[in-house]
């Protein structure tokens, strides 16, 4: 499973405070996916994008 954060993230840290384990802040303060969603964070990678307030993160099974 991949994770991706797309244009217009609004630096709010839902992404990264549910699932520090996938999600982290870049250099720029945005929101990025920076590792493979592995099978025990599945859950925490669904819960990060469905609680995201702009709707940019995608989860692809």
């Amino acid at each position: 499973m991949e994770a991706r954060v797309n244009e217009g993230c609004i630096s709010c840290g839902a992404c990264v405070a549910t699932c520090p384990e996938v999600f982290r802040f870049d250099d720029d303060g945005v929101a990025e996916a920076y590792a493979e969603v592995k099978p025990e964070y599945e859950s925490m990678a669904i819960e990060a994008r469905d609680s995201c307030p702009v709707s940019v993160i995608d989860v692809e099974e």
